[in-house]
C-alpha cells in the first residue's frame, strides 16, 4: 500500500498554551486567563489557544489515515522546543516532509517512523510536535494497510508478546480538584486526581498542611462515592516541585512529610509526581534517587514519579538506569516520534520501573487514541485520560478507544482460533 498524497489542516487542541516563565514570575489569574505580558519567545499572551496540525495520508485505495501534531501546555520551557503554531509549521511539512513520504510503501511502521524521527531540515531535527503527529499518521496508515488495529501493528513489529488487556486510566482535575474528583469516582477512573498542586501558599501549604488536608478529604470522598468497597483507586498527585520548595529540598524532611501523606491516604496507594525540581537533569536524578532511598529506609510506600527533566528517550533511560523513580511519566509529545513512546514503555517494563504513558492536556482526540493503542500494545502501567482538564471528555476518548481495540483484537483472535 502506497502513500499517494499528504494533506494538512490546522486545528485546536483540548487545552491551552501557557507561558510557564511568565506564570512563575507572578502573572496573576484573571478569570480563566492571566494578567501581564508574555516573556517566552513566540507567545503573544500568557495563556493562548492551543494549536494542532492534522496530517492526513491519502492511501492508494482511497483510505485516509491521519495523526495530529501537538505540543505540551508549557511549550518553550524546560528545554522543550518552541511554541508550536500551525501557520508556521504547515509550510515546513508541505515543503520538506511530504515529498519524502509521497510514493512510499507502507511495509514497516518502525522503519518509516524512525526515518521521520531522525529527519534533518536546515541542519536541525524537526520540531517534536511534527515528529509526533506524522509518526501517528504513519502508524494509522500501516494499520489501515494491514487491516488490523494500531495496537496490533505495534505488537507485531516490536514483538512485545503482551497480552492485550485494559490499562488503568489516570484522570487529571486541573484546578477544579474537588468537583472533578466526583466525576472520576462516578466514571470509574482507576488513578486520580492529579490535582495540580503547583503553588506552595495556596495549594500545598507552607508546611504541607493544605495538601495533607486534601488527601484526607480525597480518601473520604472515594470511600463515600465508590460503588463497592472492592473498587480500588490509586491516588496520584502532581506537586510540581512544591514539596521541595516548602521543605528546602531537605531529603529527610520531605521523606517524613510523604510518610504523613501516606497515613492520610491509607488504605489507598499514593504516588507523588515531581516532589522537587532542582532545575537541572543531573541534580533532579540525584534528588529523586536520594528521596527514594530515604523512603525505603523508613518503610514508607509512597511511589515517586519522575516528570521534570525527564522529557526525551535519553532522559527516560537515564532516570531508569539510575533507579531514580518508581514510575516514569512518558510525556508523549516531548519524545517526538511515537516510536520513542514504544521504546520508552518497553524499557521501563524490562527494568521493573512503572511505565506511565502520559502526555499533556494540550493534545487532541487523535493523539490520545494513538497513544492508547501504544499503551495497550506495550502493557503500560497506566495511561493518561487526555486531552483537556474536564475529566469527562478525556476519559471518554481513552476509555472508548481502549474498549474498541480490545473488542476488535478479541474478535480477530477468536476468528483465528
Amino acid at each position: 500500500m502506497k502513500i499517494i498524497d499528504i494533506v494538512c489542516s490546522s486545528g485546536r487542541t483540548g487545552f491551552y498554551f501557557d507561558d510557564q516563565r511568565a506564570i512563575k514570575q507572578g502573572a496573576e489569574h484573571d478569570g480563566f486567563t492571566y494578567l501581564g505580558e508574555a516573556v517566552t519567545e513566540g507567545f503573544t499572551s500568557v495563556r493562548q489557544a492551543g494549536e494542532s496540525i492534522s496530517v492526513m495520508f491519502i492511501l492508494e485505495d482511497g483510505q485516509v489515515a491521519y495523526g495530529d501534531c501537538a505540543a505540551v501546555q508549557y511549550s518553550g520551557a524546560g528545554g522543550r522546543d518552541p511554541l508550536f503554531l500551525a501557520d508556521e509549521f504547515i509550510p515546513i511539512i508541505e515543503k520538506h516532509i511530504a515529498p519524502k513520504l509521497i510514493g512510499r510503501e507502507l511495509t514497516s511502521f518502525k522503519e518509516l517512523a524512525e526515518e521521520v524521527d531522525n529527519m534533518v531540515v536546515d541542519g536541525k531535527k524537526l520540531h517534536t510536535a511534527i515528529r509526533y503527529g506524522i509518526t501517528q499518521g504513519i502508524l494509522d496508515a500501516a494499520s489501515k494497510a494491514k487491516k488490523i488495529t494500531m495496537a496490533e501493528v505495534i505488537k507485531k513489529e516490536y514483538n512485545t508478546n503482551v497480552e492485550f488487556k485494559r490499562i488503568p486510566i489516570f484522570t487529571q482535575s486541573g484546578d477544579d480538584r474537588y468537583n472533578n474528583v466526583d466525576k472520576m469516582i462516578i466514571k470509574g477512573a482507576d488513578v486520580l486526581p492529579h490535582a495540580l498542586i503547583n503553588h506552595v501558599d495556596t495549594k500545598l501549604g507552607k508546611n504541607g498542611e493544605k495538601l495533607k488536608e486534601y488527601v484526607g478529604w480525597l480518601k473520604n470522598r472515594i470511600e463515600t462515592l465508590r460503588a463497592s468497597e472492592e473498587d480500588s483507586f490509586i491516588m496520584h498527585i502532581d506537586v510540581y516541585g512544591t514539596i521541595g520548595i516548602a521543605f528546602d529540598n531537605d531529603t529527610e524532611k520531605m521523606a517524613n512529610y510523604l510518610g504523613e501523606l501516606e497515613e492520610a491516604a491509607a488504605p489507598f496507594k499514593l504516588r507523588i509526581e515531581g516532589p522537587m525540581d532542582v532545575e537541572n537533569r543531573g541534580g533532579q536524578v540525584k534528588a529523586l534517587k536520594d528521596l527514594r532511598i530515604a523512603l525505603k529506609a523508613k518503610n514508607i510506600g509512597v511511589e515517586l514519579v519522575a516528570d521534570e527533566w525527564c522529557n526525551t528517550w535519553e532522559d527516560i533511560k537515564l532516570f531508569v538506569d539510575e533507579g531514580a523513580a518508581d514510575m516514569i511519566q512518558i510525556k508523549t509529545p516531548d519524545l517526538g516520534g511515537i516510536n520513542n513512546i514504544v521504546e520508552s514503555i518497553l524499557y521501563c517494563k524490562e527494568n521493573g520501573v512503572g511505565a506511565y504513558s502520559g502526555g499533556t492536556c494540550n493534545e487532541t482526540d487523535r493523539s490520545a487514541q494513538v497513544c492508547t493503542n501504544i499503551a495497550i500494545a506495550c502493557g503500560a502501567d497506566q495511561c493518561l485520560a487526555k486531552p483537556g482538564m474536564g475529566v469527562d471528555e478525556g476519559f471518554m476518548i481513552v476509555n472508548n478507544e481502549m474498549n474498541r481495540v480490545l473488542a476488535l483484537a478479541k474478535r480477530r483472535e477468536l476468528a483465528l482460533a
